[in-house]
Protein backbone atom coordinates (compact mmCIF):
# COMPACT_ATOMS: atom_id res chain seq x y z
CA UNK A 1 0.00 0.00 0.00
CA UNK A 2 1.11 3.74 -0.47
CA UNK A 3 2.23 5.34 2.65
CA UNK A 4 4.04 8.13 4.46
CA UNK A 5 6.85 5.60 5.41
CA UNK A 6 7.97 5.64 9.09
CA UNK A 7 9.98 9.29 9.87
CA UNK A 8 13.10 9.82 10.36
CA UNK A 9 13.91 13.02 12.35
CA UNK A 10 15.55 15.38 10.41
CA UNK A 11 14.73 13.71 7.27
CA UNK A 12 12.04 14.96 4.95
CA UNK A 13 8.48 13.03 5.02
CA UNK A 14 8.77 10.40 1.93
CA UNK A 15 5.66 8.23 0.10
CA UNK A 16 6.72 4.52 -0.72
CA UNK A 17 5.59 1.15 -0.07
CA UNK A 18 4.73 -0.43 2.66
CA UNK A 19 2.88 -4.17 4.40
CA UNK A 20 -0.89 -2.85 4.71
CA UNK A 21 -1.68 -3.80 8.18
CA UNK A 22 -3.83 -7.09 9.01
CA UNK A 23 -7.04 -6.85 11.24
CA UNK A 24 -6.79 -8.78 14.18
CA UNK A 25 -9.68 -10.08 16.70
CA UNK A 26 -11.97 -7.05 17.71
CA UNK A 27 -10.82 -4.98 14.94
CA UNK A 28 -11.50 -3.47 11.26
CA UNK A 29 -9.60 -2.73 8.59
CA UNK A 30 -10.44 0.41 7.14
CA UNK A 31 -9.49 1.77 2.91
CA UNK A 32 -8.18 5.37 4.22
CA UNK A 33 -9.78 8.37 2.56
CA UNK A 34 -9.06 10.97 4.66
CA UNK A 35 -6.24 11.12 7.67
CA UNK A 36 -6.19 14.34 9.92
CA UNK A 37 -2.84 16.12 11.28
CA UNK A 38 -1.96 16.76 14.41
CA UNK A 39 0.71 17.96 16.45
CA UNK A 40 1.48 14.75 18.05
CA UNK A 41 2.46 13.86 13.99
CA UNK A 42 4.73 16.39 14.24
CA UNK A 43 6.41 15.52 17.18
CA UNK A 44 6.39 11.61 16.61
CA UNK A 45 8.16 12.77 12.59
CA UNK A 46 10.95 14.94 14.97
CA UNK A 47 11.68 11.39 17.11
CA UNK A 48 10.24 12.98 20.21
CA UNK A 49 6.40 11.09 20.33
CA UNK A 50 7.45 7.10 19.57
CA UNK A 51 3.72 4.92 19.28
CA UNK A 52 2.87 3.41 21.52
CA UNK A 53 4.25 -0.31 21.88
CA UNK A 54 2.59 -2.69 19.31
CA UNK A 55 0.98 0.20 17.42
CA UNK A 56 1.89 0.72 13.88
CA UNK A 57 5.10 3.36 13.16
CA UNK A 58 3.34 5.36 10.41
CA UNK A 59 1.99 8.69 11.37
CA UNK A 60 -1.66 9.09 11.66
CA UNK A 61 -3.94 9.30 14.35
CA UNK A 62 -7.55 9.95 12.81
CA UNK A 63 -9.00 8.30 9.99
CA UNK A 64 -12.11 7.90 7.82
CA UNK A 65 -12.88 5.68 5.14
CA UNK A 66 -14.64 2.11 4.12
CA UNK A 67 -14.27 -1.10 5.76
CA UNK A 68 -11.96 -3.42 3.96
CA UNK A 69 -12.03 -6.70 6.07
CA UNK A 70 -13.44 -7.70 9.53
CA UNK A 71 -11.31 -8.84 12.33
CA UNK A 72 -12.44 -12.25 14.41
CA UNK A 73 -15.26 -11.15 16.20
CA UNK A 74 -16.46 -7.65 14.72
CA UNK A 75 -19.89 -7.26 14.30
CA UNK A 76 -22.15 -4.52 13.24
CA UNK A 77 -20.42 -3.88 10.35
CA UNK A 78 -20.17 -5.13 6.68
CA UNK A 79 -17.38 -4.67 3.97
CA UNK A 80 -17.45 -1.09 2.13
CA UNK A 81 -19.43 1.24 5.92
CA UNK A 82 -18.09 3.86 5.76
CA UNK A 83 -16.66 4.79 8.96
CA UNK A 84 -14.39 7.31 10.82
CA UNK A 85 -12.75 7.21 14.25
CA UNK A 86 -9.16 7.32 16.66
CA UNK A 87 -6.56 5.27 15.69
CA UNK A 88 -3.10 5.08 17.65
CA UNK A 89 -0.82 5.51 14.64
CA UNK A 90 -0.81 4.36 11.06
CA UNK A 91 -3.78 7.20 9.78
CA UNK A 92 -1.04 7.97 6.91
CA UNK A 93 -1.78 5.34 4.57
CA UNK A 94 -4.32 3.93 2.06
CA UNK A 95 -4.81 0.96 4.92
CA UNK A 96 -5.37 1.21 8.19
CA UNK A 97 -6.73 -0.60 11.42
CA UNK A 98 -9.25 0.20 13.96
CA UNK A 99 -10.71 -1.07 17.29
CA UNK A 100 -14.02 -1.66 16.66
CA UNK A 101 -14.99 0.55 19.90
CA UNK A 102 -13.76 3.61 18.66
CA UNK A 103 -15.23 3.07 14.91
CA UNK A 104 -18.20 5.34 14.16
CA UNK A 105 -20.57 4.97 11.21
CA UNK A 106 -20.17 7.77 9.35
CA UNK A 107 -23.34 10.45 8.86
CA UNK A 108 -24.63 10.79 5.51
CA UNK A 109 -24.64 14.71 6.24
CA UNK A 110 -20.46 14.21 6.50
CA UNK A 111 -17.81 13.90 4.08
CA UNK A 112 -14.50 11.48 4.37
CA UNK A 113 -12.10 14.76 5.25
CA UNK A 114 -15.23 16.22 7.26
CA UNK A 115 -15.18 13.51 9.41
CA UNK A 116 -11.02 12.97 9.72
CA UNK A 117 -10.79 16.29 11.12
CA UNK A 118 -12.96 15.08 14.18
CA UNK A 119 -12.05 12.15 16.66
CA UNK A 120 -8.43 13.57 17.95
CA UNK A 121 -9.30 17.05 18.40
CA UNK A 122 -13.16 16.21 20.50
CA UNK A 123 -12.34 13.00 22.08
CA UNK A 124 -8.80 15.02 23.76
CA UNK A 125 -11.47 18.06 24.36
CA UNK A 126 -13.57 15.57 25.98
CA UNK A 127 -11.71 13.83 27.92
CA UNK A 128 -9.38 16.88 29.50
CA UNK A 129 -12.51 19.01 29.92
CA UNK A 130 -15.33 17.16 31.05
CA UNK A 131 -14.18 14.25 32.70
CA UNK A 132 -10.67 15.15 34.08
CA UNK A 133 -11.57 19.23 34.51
CA UNK A 134 -14.85 18.75 35.63
CA UNK A 135 -16.42 21.18 33.27
CA UNK A 136 -20.20 22.10 34.63
CA UNK A 137 -23.11 24.63 33.33
CA UNK A 138 -21.65 28.30 34.81
CA UNK A 139 -17.96 27.11 35.19
CA UNK A 140 -15.35 29.64 33.81
CA UNK A 141 -12.82 28.01 31.57
CA UNK A 142 -9.58 29.76 29.81
CA UNK A 143 -8.35 27.55 26.32
CA UNK A 144 -5.02 27.98 25.24
CA UNK A 145 -4.11 27.88 21.65
CA UNK A 146 -8.12 28.74 21.28
CA UNK A 147 -7.78 28.50 16.93
CA UNK A 148 -5.91 25.14 17.32
CA UNK A 149 -8.27 22.18 16.38
CA UNK A 150 -8.16 21.40 20.41
CA UNK A 151 -8.47 25.35 21.29
CA UNK A 152 -11.87 25.53 18.67
CA UNK A 153 -13.26 22.04 19.65
CA UNK A 154 -12.64 22.73 23.49
CA UNK A 155 -14.01 27.15 23.32
CA UNK A 156 -17.38 25.49 21.64
CA UNK A 157 -17.60 22.26 24.23
CA UNK A 158 -17.01 24.46 27.29
CA UNK A 159 -20.43 27.04 25.17
CA UNK A 160 -22.59 24.59 25.39
CA UNK A 161 -22.12 22.88 28.63
CA UNK A 162 -23.29 26.90 29.59
CA UNK A 163 -19.40 27.74 30.74
CA UNK A 164 -18.07 31.31 30.11
CA UNK A 165 -14.52 31.08 28.08
CA UNK A 166 -11.55 32.81 27.53
CA UNK A 167 -9.23 32.09 24.98
CA UNK A 168 -5.44 32.81 23.78
CA UNK A 169 -4.56 32.92 20.08
CA UNK A 170 -2.18 34.76 18.24
CA UNK A 171 -2.83 37.28 16.12
CA UNK A 172 -5.88 39.52 14.81
CA UNK A 173 -7.48 36.71 12.83
CA UNK A 174 -7.25 34.05 15.48
CA UNK A 175 -8.62 36.24 18.30
CA UNK A 176 -11.31 36.87 15.71
CA UNK A 177 -11.94 33.20 14.85
CA UNK A 178 -12.14 32.50 18.36
CA UNK A 179 -14.91 35.04 19.20
CA UNK A 180 -16.96 33.39 16.09
CA UNK A 181 -16.39 30.33 17.92
CA UNK A 182 -18.48 31.97 20.97
CA UNK A 183 -15.46 33.01 23.30
CA UNK A 184 -16.10 35.44 25.90
CA UNK A 185 -13.05 36.58 26.14
CA UNK A 186 -9.94 36.66 23.63
CA UNK A 187 -6.52 37.49 24.47
CA UNK A 188 -3.78 38.07 21.73
CA UNK A 189 -0.62 36.20 23.72
CA UNK A 190 1.43 38.47 21.51
CA UNK A 191 0.54 41.78 22.94
CA UNK A 192 -0.10 41.40 26.48
CA UNK A 193 -0.21 39.20 29.79
CA UNK A 194 -3.20 36.86 29.31
CA UNK A 195 -3.12 36.08 33.39
CA UNK A 196 -3.67 39.81 33.90
CA UNK A 197 -6.24 39.94 31.83
CA UNK A 198 -8.52 36.50 33.07
CA UNK A 199 -8.01 37.62 36.19
CA UNK A 200 -9.66 40.96 35.44
CA UNK A 201 -12.47 39.35 34.42
CA UNK A 202 -12.69 36.99 36.86
CA UNK A 203 -10.80 34.18 37.67
CA UNK A 204 -11.53 30.80 36.18
CA UNK A 205 -11.93 27.19 37.00
CA UNK A 206 -10.42 25.09 34.41
CA UNK A 207 -7.50 25.63 32.11
CA UNK A 208 -6.83 23.67 29.21
CA UNK A 209 -3.24 23.85 28.67
CA UNK A 210 -1.47 22.85 25.12
CA UNK A 211 1.27 24.99 25.93
CA UNK A 212 3.15 24.19 28.84
CA UNK A 213 6.95 25.64 30.13
CA UNK A 214 6.37 29.53 31.69
CA UNK A 215 2.57 28.84 30.85
CA UNK A 216 2.25 27.78 34.36
CA UNK A 217 2.59 30.40 36.92
CA UNK A 218 0.92 32.43 34.83
CA UNK A 219 -2.00 29.78 34.94
CA UNK A 220 -1.75 29.61 38.45
CA UNK A 221 -2.02 33.37 39.10
CA UNK A 222 -5.83 33.25 37.71
CA UNK A 223 -7.03 30.00 38.45
CA UNK A 224 -9.04 30.08 41.27
CA UNK A 225 -9.25 28.27 44.30
CA UNK A 226 -10.54 24.30 43.70
CA UNK A 227 -8.99 25.17 40.22
CA UNK A 228 -7.84 22.52 37.75
CA UNK A 229 -5.13 22.72 35.16
CA UNK A 230 -5.09 20.04 32.57
CA UNK A 231 -1.61 20.15 30.82
CA UNK A 232 -1.95 18.46 27.63
CA UNK A 233 1.00 19.84 25.23
CA UNK A 234 4.44 21.37 26.18
CA UNK A 235 4.85 23.70 22.85
CA UNK A 236 6.91 26.16 25.51
CA UNK A 237 9.03 23.17 26.80
CA UNK A 238 8.98 20.99 29.60
CA UNK A 239 10.54 22.99 32.31
CA UNK A 240 8.51 25.15 34.47
CA UNK A 241 8.23 26.97 37.85
CA UNK A 242 5.35 26.35 40.00
CA UNK A 243 4.40 28.82 42.89
CA UNK A 244 3.90 25.51 45.32
CA UNK A 245 2.79 28.03 48.01
CA UNK A 246 -0.39 28.94 46.27
CA UNK A 247 -0.99 25.55 44.67
CA UNK A 248 -1.33 24.95 48.47
CA UNK A 249 -3.28 27.57 49.41
CA UNK A 250 -5.84 28.00 47.09
CA UNK A 251 -6.31 23.83 46.76
CA UNK A 252 -5.11 24.17 43.22
CA UNK A 253 -4.30 20.81 41.26
CA UNK A 254 -2.02 20.10 37.83
CA UNK A 255 -3.14 17.11 36.01
CA UNK A 256 -1.21 15.42 33.07
CA UNK A 257 -2.79 13.93 30.36
CA UNK A 258 -2.33 12.39 27.17
CA UNK A 259 -5.02 10.14 25.40
CA UNK A 260 -2.86 8.39 23.09
CA UNK A 261 -1.30 6.06 25.13
CA UNK A 262 -4.36 5.16 27.04
CA UNK A 263 -6.07 1.52 27.17
CA UNK A 264 -7.84 1.10 24.46
CA UNK A 265 -11.11 0.34 26.45
CA UNK A 266 -10.63 3.13 28.07
CA UNK A 267 -10.80 5.25 24.98
CA UNK A 268 -13.95 3.18 23.99
CA UNK A 269 -15.53 4.73 27.48
CA UNK A 270 -14.66 8.33 25.88
CA UNK A 271 -15.77 8.06 22.69
CA UNK A 272 -19.11 5.99 23.64
CA UNK A 273 -19.61 9.40 25.71
CA UNK A 274 -19.02 12.25 23.48
CA UNK A 275 -20.36 11.23 19.79
CA UNK A 276 -24.26 10.54 21.21
CA UNK A 277 -23.14 14.17 22.70
CA UNK A 278 -21.45 15.78 19.60
CA UNK A 279 -23.33 14.03 16.20
CA UNK A 280 -26.53 15.39 17.01
CA UNK A 281 -25.33 19.03 17.65
CA UNK A 282 -23.11 18.89 14.34
CA UNK A 283 -26.06 18.01 12.14
CA UNK A 284 -28.32 20.64 13.73
CA UNK A 285 -25.57 23.48 13.41
CA UNK A 286 -24.96 23.81 16.89
CA UNK A 287 -21.30 22.98 16.45
CA UNK A 288 -19.05 24.22 13.83
CA UNK A 289 -16.77 21.82 11.66
CA UNK A 290 -13.28 23.48 12.01
CA UNK A 291 -11.78 22.38 8.55
CA UNK A 292 -9.38 24.58 7.39
CA UNK A 293 -7.28 22.71 5.04
CA UNK A 294 -6.95 19.39 2.82
CA UNK A 295 -3.71 18.31 1.63
CA UNK A 296 -2.79 15.27 -0.64
CA UNK A 297 -1.00 12.11 1.20
CA UNK A 298 1.92 13.68 -0.79
CA UNK A 299 1.82 16.73 0.43
CA UNK A 300 1.97 15.62 4.08
CA UNK A 301 5.51 17.46 4.69
CA UNK A 302 3.87 20.61 3.30
CA UNK A 303 0.54 20.23 5.51
CA UNK A 304 3.27 19.77 8.62
CA UNK A 305 5.00 22.53 7.63
CA UNK A 306 1.43 24.56 7.77
CA UNK A 307 0.68 23.49 10.90
CA UNK A 308 4.40 24.61 12.34
CA UNK A 309 4.24 27.65 11.22
CA UNK A 310 0.43 28.68 13.11
CA UNK A 311 -1.31 28.88 9.70
CA UNK A 312 -4.17 26.73 10.56
CA UNK A 313 -7.47 28.03 12.16
CA UNK A 314 -8.49 24.79 13.18
CA UNK A 315 -7.80 20.93 11.87
CA UNK A 316 -5.75 20.09 8.76
CA UNK A 317 -6.33 16.56 7.16
CA UNK A 318 -4.68 14.63 4.64
CA UNK A 319 -7.15 13.61 1.05
CA UNK A 320 -5.73 9.62 0.67
CA UNK A 321 -6.82 8.89 -3.15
Amino acid sequence: MRAILPPVPGQPLTVGEFAPPVPQAGQLLVRVRAAGVNRADLAQAAGHYPPPRGESPLLGLEIAGEVAALGEGVDGYALGDAVFGLVAGGGYAEYCVIDAGLAVPLPAALGFEQAASLPEVWLTAWLNLVELGGLRPGGRVLVHAGASGVGAAAIQLARAHGAWVAATAGGDAKCAWCRELGADLVIDHRAGDFAAEVKAAGEVGLILDTVGGDYLPRNQACLATDGRIVLIGLLRGTEAQANLGLLLVKRQQLIGSTLRALPVARKAEVAAALWPWLLPRLAAGEIRLTLDRVFALEEAAEAHAYLAQNRNLGKVVLRVD
